[in-house]
């Protein structure tokens, strides 16, 4: 049986209906007649004296297909928002995000991708630390403490995905909301300054507006989420399963 586009995209769309109306706490408003608007709970703005839950599980969801190895908004918006310099030398600049681009040998299909911090639920980064200052909220965001980093590297060492990038040279103009020093480790932080308030992280706001829309941002531990309801309509990838890291950020089309 042969499977046109147009047919593969209704099918598509009514299993994502299907799967968006079986979900409690997914609102459905009728605008016209079959017209129907659904709204997905969001992230929510937490008190700043209510403490991290580990009943949420903040990841990222990336569509392959919908990037482009000429587009580099995201990029672009974590070097702006976390104030590293894009374009850097990547042996001795910070790197908070960067394209990786993949070619398949056997076909030669190349995708072009974000590869970030990871943000595992079994971070080997953590377990290295000889001081503690990578640390793993309990919400799953991957942290670094600048105050008790010695720069030792160790974390640079483990983390499988090289997504961590260690300060050589002196800092100016930084960003009150993302410290860094010279001497220490830095890497993703999730934008952990954008999400505790309830909003997402740059990058994904900035593929929205000036991307492809490959980003999506939202509580994996949320059955009801659109991030969770799409990983369980599509399969998705997580870079090097194979290692039981559990990864936060998710890849789709890969």
């Amino acid at each position: 049986m042969t499977c046109t586009s147009g047919s593969k995209e209704f099918i598509d769309k009514s299993r994502r209906d299907f799967l968006k109306k079986a979900g409690a706490g997914v609102t459905t408003f009728t605008l016209a007649s079959g017209v129907t608007l659904m709204a997905y709970p969001q992230a929510q703005k937490r008190p700043l004296d209510e403490p991290v839950s580990a009943k949420n599980r903040w990841g990222l969801l990336i569509d392959v297909n919908k990037c482009t190895p000429e587009c580099d908004a995201c990029v672009t918006a974590c070097a702006s928002e976390n104030g590293w310099k894009q374009g850097g030398d990547p042996r001795v600049d910070a790197q908070w995000i960067r394209k990786l681009t993949v070619k398949n040998p056997k076909s030669g299909y190349e995708s072009s991708f974000p590869v970030m911090c990871q943000h595992c639920e079994n971070p080997p980064c953590v377990d290295v630390c000889p001081t503690g200052a990578s640390f793993k909220r309990l919400d799953g965001i991957v942290l670094v403490d600048k105050h008790t980093c010695i720069g030792c590297r160790y974390c640079m060492i483990a983390c499988p995905y090289n997504a961590r990038s260690f300060i050589h040279e002196p800092l100016t103009d930084q960003r009150p909301w993302a410290p860094r020093g010279k001497g220490t480790v830095e890497s993703c932080t999730l934008c952990v300054h954008r999400v505790d308030r309830g909003d997402e992280p740059a990058c994904v706001e900035k593929c929205a507006t000036d991307g492809n829309g490959a980003l999506m941002f939202g509580d994996l531990n949320d059955p009801d989420s659109e991030i969770s309801i799409r990983v369980a309509t599509y399969a998705t990838k997580q870079i090097r399963a194979d290692l039981g890291l559990n990864p936060g950020v998710r890849y789709e089309n890969l």
